[in-house]
């Protein structure tokens, strides 16, 4: 029996799983979950991100003792585009801002006088959105940040908790490749580029492929935890990169939805996409594993819901997740629809009011009690689901025939079933943990376990029977679809 710790820190919760490995499948256990709550300090809003390493520590610890200290190794995924400064003698300089901080306002306007958007598509391949790397990055040398001033070394958020475990200071390809501070035809950070834009470029240390192994854990930290043996690996360290990995496809065309805080929309290809028409429709292309890419659209996602219930439970109105969905069972249906992405959506705060404003400036009924908002959402969300797999349909001049939902997204059977009837394709959800799966197999590969990707997802395969959804013909979505790409969509309200 193989055994593997995965790490996996989300914008809700940190959670530590232990894998384990006997040939044919795979298994894993949830071993420690704990809160990841950001915390704002005199305007800035900051990740705590010292509290969630001691989460880390506790879940490993727990891991040890679960598994007798036979624990062959661990690896850490984590959201994108944020980022540490490390000083010269590799101490971590403040808190890591988070990516809802509203610092980058305006920065793409400013880097886009600098250096023209086509030519930072071109050289990047991402699509633009305020919170990436590059114009977090900016606005620090805009502001004169001190911070840039005593940095020795730029680290992801999970490259810098693998060097607090390994004492190993590289970024990972899959997260690397989200900052928009990468040249994915080069192969390298995109030097040229971010000296123009008065980023320090010593900063960015060697890129390392998902599946490295950095070496050991720290002496003390292994004493610590009871882990003499442990090898740190390098996974695919973005979230979306392992749970894209653990994607167990049943058609190669089809595409994928990693179902969470974000739903990242997309299909994996051999190679970049970086076309006048993929940035027409501000897609991405981010690293993957085995040689791929991630062509893909970031949706807002559960977010929204998540907000709402933040709200919700404030003012005293106490429900899960699983009670909310049931709410918007019974409302009526694809009454009033919003953009996931119009801009207002993405910081924190007053989730309801906000959706609720969105719809009266279009001209729709306002959703007043929380079913109306909740159904809202979720239509809303199948809606772009839809209209995101026909851009990608028209970039690849082929039909998508089939849908793979995972992550934690893929236990919501409305939202499943929804996206397959506004879509009109089959929907195949699960698995619910594929983030952590596939940063156990990307470790197993690393091991030597696991030969490559395809062998590692037939493991997947096995191990884990996903749920089918077909599509139920109706001419109601058909319609509200229509009125979502004229009416509530950027261009429909020009």
């Amino acid at each position: 029996m193989l055994r593997l710790a995965a790490i996996d820190l989300g914008a809700e919760s940190g959670r530590v799983f232990l894998g384990t490995f006997d040939g044919e499948r795979l298994s894993v256990e949830e071993i420690h979950r704990f809160p990841n709550v950001p915390v704002r300090v005199q305007g800035t809003l900051y990740w705590d991100i010292l509290r969630l390493f001691e989460g880390v520590r506790e879940g490993l610890l727990r891991a040890a003792r679960v598994s007798g200290g036979r624990i062959a190794s661990v690896g850490v995924d984590t959201w994108g585009v944020d980022f540490a400064l490390l000083d010269r003698q590799g101490r971590l300089i403040g808190n890591p801002v988070h990516y809802r901080d509203r610092r980058t306002e305006g920065m793409m306007e400013r880097v886009f006088q600098r250096i023209p958007r086509e030519e930072i598509y071109r050289r990047t391949g991402i699509q633009f959105m305020p919170i990436n790397t590059l114009y977090q990055l900016f606005a620090m040398v805009a502001r004169e940040d001190p911070w840039l001033e005593i940095a020795h070394t730029f680290l992801t958020i999970p490259d810098l908790f693998h060097y607090w475990l390994s004492g190993v200071k590289a970024c990972e390809f899959t997260n690397a490749t989200t900052t928009q501070c990468y040249d994915p035809l080069a192969g390298d950070w995109a030097r040229d580029l971010l000296g123009r834009l008065g980023i320090p470029t010593h900063l960015f240390p060697e890129i390392v492929p998902p599946g490295t192994i950095l070496g050991p854990l720290q002496p003390e930290l292994a004493q610590e935890l009871g882990l003499p043996e442990t090898q740190v690996v390098a996974p695919a360290s973005h979230d979306t990169g392992s749970a894209v990995a653990a994607v167990p496809f049943q058609h190669p065309d089809a595409a994928y939805i990693s179902s969470g805080t974000w739903s990242l929309v997309g299909v994996e290809v051999r190679a970049p996409v970086i076309r006048e028409e993929a940035l027409a429709d501000n897609f991405t292309n981010e690293g993957g594993v085995g040689g791929t890419f991630r062509l893909l659209k970031n949706v807002m996602g559960l977010w929204l819901l998540q907000e709402c219930r933040r709200t919700w439970t404030a003012q005293g109105q106490q429900w899960d997740y699983e009670a909310l969905v049931r709410l918007a069972e019974a409302a009526p249906p694809l009454r009033s629809l919003i953009d996931p992405d119009d801009p207002r959506f993405l910081p924190p705060g007053e989730m309801p009011a906000r959706i609720q404003a969105f719809c009266q400036e279009t001209g729709q009924p306002i959703p007043e009690e929380p079913a109306e908002i909740v159904r809202c959402i979720l239509e809303s969300l199948a809606l772009k689901y839809r209209w995101v797999i026909e851009r990608l349909e028209a970039l690849l001049a082929r039909p998508i025939p089939l849908i793979h939902v995972v992550g934690g997204g893929s236990r919501n059977a409305l939202l499943c079933q929804w996206t397959a009837d506004a879509a009109g394709r089959p929907v195949l959800a699960g698995p619910a943990e594929a983030t952590a799966l596939g940063n156990l197999i990307v470790q197993a590969m690393a091991l030597g376990h696991l030969s490559n990707l395809e062998e590692a997802r037939a493991v997947i395969r096995r191990s884990f029977a996903p749920l089918l959804y077909e599509p139920r013909a109706s001419s109601t979505w058909e319609e509200a679809y229509q009125r979502f790409v004229t009416q509530i969509l950027p261009a429909g309200r020009k």
